[in-house]
């Protein structure tokens, strides 16, 4: 199984307060939020596949001892993260695990993707439906609606940031990747293949059902992250 982790943007809402690094790189307990991640990966025997742009010499700094397959988007600055998912296409051989860089969640909620057996599923917080970034309206478990500015009378959950696809979607997968890059779609996020496939494939979905998770769009987020830490630490000390 593999992992391909997008860190190639910028974060332009975070980056004036973090002194413009890459906000994956954000110090947890002493290590960076992408090195607590890969080395999750790892951990479990995922193959990590890293897409990097903005700023990736302080990304391969942070990794330097760890085996981790590159891919460059030098266009990072006018793309999205389907630009920089297509860079690394031909990764695509294997259940694939996909997932944003400034992405938080435990080991229990990775394992959770890991052991999954749908074919196609993000990974969601039933839980969250005001207060959050990207949203979706499920029915029966499947995506039906979603988007950063879904009414909250249709939203069902708030999108993690992660998801999973087995090898037997890949080809599917693939072919939509490869059409939306031909027609110029460099603005779109990845998670934009599964979602103009919702017509005609029952994208699934997996609940982290009340898990602790974050992602870094906004300084308050890093600092949840912090204070979770935190928390765990008192809780292990007792």
């Amino acid at each position: 199984m593999k992992a391909i982790v997008l860190a190639a943007g910028r974060g332009t809402r975070i980056s004036r307060s973090i002194e413009e690094i890459p906000k994956c790189v954000l110090s947890i307990n002493g290590v960076s939020l992408i090195r607590r991640t890969i080395l999750m990966l790892l951990d479990r025997g995922i193959e990590p596949v890293l897409c990097v742009g903005y700023r990736h010499e302080a990304i391969r700094k942070e990794l330097a001892d760890l085996d981790v397959t590159y891919y460059y988007n030098p266009f990072f600055n006018v793309t999205n993260s389907i630009a920089s998912f297509w860079f690394a296409r031909h990764e695509l051989t294997d259940d694939t695990i996909i997932m944003n860089g400034d992405v938080y969640i435990e080991q229990e909620i990775l394992d959770m993707v890991i052991e999954t057996t749908k074919e196609c599923a993000l990974l969601v917080d039933q839980s969250r439906t005001t207060v959050g970034d990207y949203f979706l309206q499920l029915e029966n478990g499947l995506v039906k609606k979603y988007g950063k500015e879904l009414p909250i009378k249709e939203r069902t959950c708030e999108y993690v940031g992660v998801g999973k696809i087995k090898a037997s979607f890949l080809e599917e997968f693939k072919t939509r990747l490869e059409r939306l890059i031909g027609d110029q779609q460099h603005q779109l996020w990845w998670e934009n293949v599964l979602y103009s496939l919702t017509e005609d494939k029952s994208i699934q979905t997996i609940d982290v059902e009340g898990r602790f998770w974050a992602e870094i769009d906004y300084f308050d987020d890093y600092e949840r992250i912090l204070v979770h830490e935190k928390n765990l630490s008192t809780l292990g000390a007792l």
